[in-house]
């Protein structure tokens, strides 16, 4: 059966940026008759805003888009993480690592998609027992091809893309990207649609699916949505907050972000009678592919 979901970090409200990927994540899910799945990434305790959960779940509420079962927190996930560190331990393929930020761009001979490629200092030479040290994954020879619903095909070298990526942090806690893996195969999740900001991050995530035994679900990533000034909208960049009192009008103009041509007037009714309506004309293939600014 079609599972999706939509996982926000709380680190504050949800803004237009955020109701695109769960508007498209619902309605993918809606149109193939599926579940629907919230999980909440409160991994980083420092990142969480007081309150911030709840708010998202009510801003989700407001626009009509309701979801299925419980929603999971993954900070009661912790257990589950370790237990997958482990089997990478056993394989071999996970080895601590104490090199700073620092030190990383001293050492560093090549630039990745994401800056100064660790170099696998501390694989050739293991750090000091007793320092503290984050646990970083062994990508030598690992390459991964797959098919992005919108983008097509996509291939990296993980290894000279990015490097011997981080995943348990020096703070003891589980990365993101094991986390992530973790958590959407216990869930069931057979496809993914978010922003495309994170398709460079589906290779080393399809990377871990394989090493874990874990099963590979499908991705769609979407355009995103820009300020003025160029940068995603994002929290961090103080993006507005969506607004309960406006989510109609919302909803019709992120679905014409998404290319699927709001009816005349749509914005009038309610917001479970627009996803509703939309859930039928859903079109994946009209999604362009081009970022769009928001003035």
């Amino acid at each position: 059966m079609y599972t999706g979901r939509f996982a926000p970090t709380p680190s504050g409200p949800l803004h237009f940026g955020s109701l695109i990927a769960a508007l498209a994540s619902w309605l993918d899910a809606r149109a193939h008759g599926g579940r629907w799945l919230v999980r909440i990434e409160d991994l980083d305790p420092p990142r969480c805003m007081p309150g911030a959960a709840d708010t998202i779940l009510r801003q989700l509420e407001a626009h009509g888009l309701t979801w299925d079962g419980e929603v999971v927190f993954q900070c009661t996930r912790t257990e589950a993480y370790r237990e997958a560190l482990e089997v990478l331990r056993r394989l071999g393929l996970a080895y601590p690592c104490s090199c700073s930020r620092t030190d990383i761009r001293a050492q560093a001979t090549r630039m990745g998609c994401e800056g100064p490629i660790y170099p696998g200092t501390c694989r050739m030479h293991p750090p000091l027992a007793g320092r503290p040290h984050a646990v970083r994954l062994d990508t030598r020879g690992a390459v991964i091809d797959f098919t992005d619903r919108l983008f097509g095909t996509i291939q990296q070298d993980i290894g000279n893309a990015l490097g011997d990526f981080v995943i348990w942090r020096v703070e003891d806690i589980a990365s993101y990207h094991l986390a992530v893996v973790v958590d959407d195969a216990w869930q069931g999740v057979t496809d993914v649609v978010r922003g495309a900001d994170l398709l460079e991050s589906t290779p080393r995530q399809i990377w871990l699916q394989r090493l874990l035994g874990l099963p590979t679900p499908r991705y769609l990533h979407l355009p995103l949505a820009l300020a003025p000034n160029g940068q995603k909208l994002s929290k961090q960049n103080l993006a507005p907050a969506l607004a309960l009192e406006t989510a109609a009008a919302q909803l019709t103009r992120a679905l014409a972000f998404l290319g699927q041509a709001p009816e005349p007037g749509l914005a009038e009714a309610r917001p479970e009678e627009i996803v509703a309506w939309a859930i039928p004309r859903w079109r994946p293939e009209a999604i362009p592919t081009a970022h769009q600014t928001i003035s």
